[in-house]
Formats: structure tokens, C-alpha cells, sequence
């Protein structure tokens, strides 16, 4: 008695999780599809645009960035993205007093700009925005966080509910020649079970993400892991100070990570800021690495590291967070099943509507005809 009183609270629970969130997570999960080839994409993209560069005698990155300061003096240089390809544009990203962003095309082997995208406004961004927030700002975040953590719960209770724990054949049988209501039923369970698994993990790495303030702290605690500050400069104390240069800084850690290349470089935009160098290790999965060096920008001390190949236990599953959520685990093959995956919760909740209108549908008192 008791557990066909918890299957059926977990058959309402999912029925109701899944009207509730299933047009959100259909929007999300189908952005998500979009967003896993993003950047070979937008390579692309970008390459259609503006033309592939022709790989010659490199520059030094601290040119390029002068070269893009001098250009866009009303805008304040936030980071610069090196592609892995030696074909394709740097991107320099910059961001006005009002917190809108634009990316700068860059030849990185002569400083010629290219040209400028804002990324508001471009189909990625929005693409990105609708992912995590519905553009909806703020109430969009935090209502994608929230459907994020239901759809978690209803991954949950689909597995629980699944009719294969019965009998296997029956979990992956589809009764094409049967009724509209017996299909949908059969494609929900089925496409359900495969994805289930892999659809919780996106949903609860999303829900930590959305509500990191909350959930980060809560994973170290867990972990038992130390949480680190984040690193500061420390300002000189006499004007006569001589400063690092930006190639010095790129030298230094190389020396801290040797064997890694640089992906991103993320300039100090405080006096108190850092120059903050990622790297990828040749064996990591993805595609910016996830090690980082914190370097102070007056003194050029290193003053911390962060190693992908030693990380402390709370910040490996961080990193696992972002390898699971985008699918790159396990390479090419992940990525393209990650496609269906992000396409699944339309198929699920396409079908789910279609068995609840049915089942409800009945219950409706029959029509009558009246006569004068």
C-alpha cells in the first residue's frame, strides 16, 4: 500500500512539475542545442564575415591589446580570447559604462582590426541569454534557476515512474499502429529514459549555477574543502613604482603552468584587479581549459594557481559542473548526443500535454443536445 502511495505521488509530481516548466525548459533546452557547437559556429561565422587570417610571424598579445585600447578609448578592455585555430581572429572584448559588451575582431599577427560585433545583439548572445534567462534580466535568471531545480525533480520521479523497472522490453517498446494518447505515452518514456539521466545533471548544474551565491558555498561545505579568496593587487605605496608589462605577465605564467596554452586573459579593471591568465592542459576536455594563474598587475607576483590536473575536491566538481553541463566529457560523440538531449524536453513535453489532455479530456460530462 505504501509504495503504490508513493508511485502515485510521484506520478503527480511529475505531472504537474512537467505543465508547469514544460514550454521553459523546451525554450531553454532548445537554446541549449544551439549552444553546443557555439564556438566552432561562430567561428565560422565570424570567419564568413571578416575572412580567415593568414598565419605568419606572430605579435606580441600586449600590441594587439594597445592596438584596440588606442581604437576604442571610450570603452573599458575587459579580457582578450585566444582561439586554439591559428586561422582565426582574436576576440578582445570590451564594455561600456552601462555594462553593454562588444567584441573586437583582431589579426593576431599584424593588430589590424577587423571589425566589432555587440553581443547583445548578436545571434549567439541572444541565443546565450535566452539559455539562462529568457531575456528576462534578473526575474528571467532566477525563474530559469527555479525551473531548472523542477526539472531536476522531475528527472527524478520520470526514472522512479519508468514501466521498463517492471519488465525491460516494455520500457523501450513503441506501439506506433496504436491510439494518439498510447504513442505519445511510448515516446515519453522512452526518449525519457534515455535522456533522464543526462537531463538531471544540465538541470542540477544549471540550478547551481543560477544560484551560485547560495549553492557554491554550500558544495565546499560539503566537500569539506577550503573556500579561497578571490586574489587582489597590492597598490604600490610610491608613485615611483615601475610596472609589469602585459608580456612580462604572460611569461610568468607560462613558467607556472608549463605545457599549458594560454585561452583567455582577463585584465585588471580595478586597482585592486588582477590579471587572471587560463590555460588548457593538451589532455583537458573542452575547449578554454580550466587552470588559471592570478597574477598581481603591479609587481607582477604570482599569487595564485589553480592547476586543472591537481585541483582541491570542491573545485573539481566545479569543473566536472562545466563538463557535464555542455557535454564535453567524452568528447565529439557526447556533444552531438547533448543535441538531442537539449531538443528532448519539447518531445516530452509535446507528449506529456498530449496524455493529459486525453486523460482529462474523458472526464468531461458528454454534450447534450437540446431541442425546442
Amino acid at each position: 500500500m505504501m509504495t503504490k502511495k508513493l508511485h502515485n505521488f510521484a506520478f503527480q509530481l511529475h505531472r504537474y512539475i512537467g505543465l508547469l516548466i514544460g514550454l521553459i525548459t523546451a525554450i531553454v533546452g532548445f537554446a541549449g542545442s544551439c549552444l553546443v557547437f557555439r564556438q566552432e559556429i561562430d567561428h565560422f561565422l565570424v570567419c564568413s564575415r571578416f575572412g580567415r587570417v593568414v598565419p605568419q610571424q606572430s605579435i606580441s598579445i600586449e600590441a594587439i591589446v594597445d592596438a584596440v585600447r588606442t581604437a576604442y578609448r571610450n570603452l573599458t578592455l575587459d579580457s582578450v580570447s585566444i582561439p586554439l585555430a591559428t586561422d582565426v581572429p582574436y576576440s578582445v572584448w570590451l564594455k561600456s559604462v552601462d555594462d553593454q559588451w562588444t567584441e573586437v575582431f583582431v589579426n593576431p599577427y599584424t593588430a589590424d582590426i577587423l571589425g566589432t560585433r555587440p553581443w547583445e545583439n548578436s545571434l549567439y548572445g541572444i541565443v546565450y541569454r535566452i539559455h539562462y534567462q529568457l531575456l528576462a534580466g534578473r526575474i528571467g535568471f532566477i525563474i530559469v534557476g527555479i525551473a531548472a531545480f523542477l526539472l531536476f525533480i522531475a528527472c527524478i520521479t520520470g526514472i522512479v515512474l519508468w514501466p521498463g523497472w517492471r519488465k525491460l522490453i516494455n520500457g523501450f517498446k513503441i506501439k506506433w499502429t496504436a491510439r494518439l494518447q498510447r504513442v505519445s505515452f511510448d515516446i515519453h518514456k522512452v526518449v525519457g529514459i534515455i535522456t533522464a539521466l543526462f537531463l538531471a545533471m544540465i538541470a542540477f548544474t544549471g540550478f547551481c549555477w543560477n544560484f551560485a551565491e547560495f549553492t557554491k558555498p554550500i558544495i565546499y561545505a560539503i566537500a569539506q574543502t577550503p573556500q579561497l579568496a578571490e586574489p587582489t593587487s597590492t597598490r604600490p605605496t610610491t608613485t615611483h613604482q615601475s610596472f609589469v608589462t602585459l608580456n612580462e605577465i604572460l611569461l610568468k605564467a607560462d613558467a607556472a603552468l608549463p605545457g599549458a596554452v594560454t585561452t583567455n586573459i582577463s585584465l585588471p579593471s580595478t586597482p585592486e584587479g588582477t590579471f587572471k591568465i587560463s590555460k588548457k592542459f593538451p589532455q583537458e576536455k573542452g575547449n578554454s581549459g580550466r587552470s588559471e594563474v592570478y597574477i598581481d598587475q603591479y609587481t607582477g607576483e604570482i599569487l595564485q594557481i589553480r592547476d586543472s590536473r591537481s585541483l582541491p575536491f570542491a573545485d573539481a566538481i566545479l569543473h566536472a559542473f562545466t563538463l557535464i553541463h555542455y557535454g564535453t566529457f567524452g568528447g565529439l560523440p557526447t556533444r552531438l548526443f547533448y543535441l538531442f538531449v537539449g531538443l528532448s524536453p519539447t518531445i516530452l513535453m509535446v507528449t506529456g500535454f498530449v496524455m493529459w489532455w486525453h486523460k482529462n479530456k474523458k472526464k468531461l460530462p458528454p454534450k447534450r443536445n437540446y431541442q425546442s
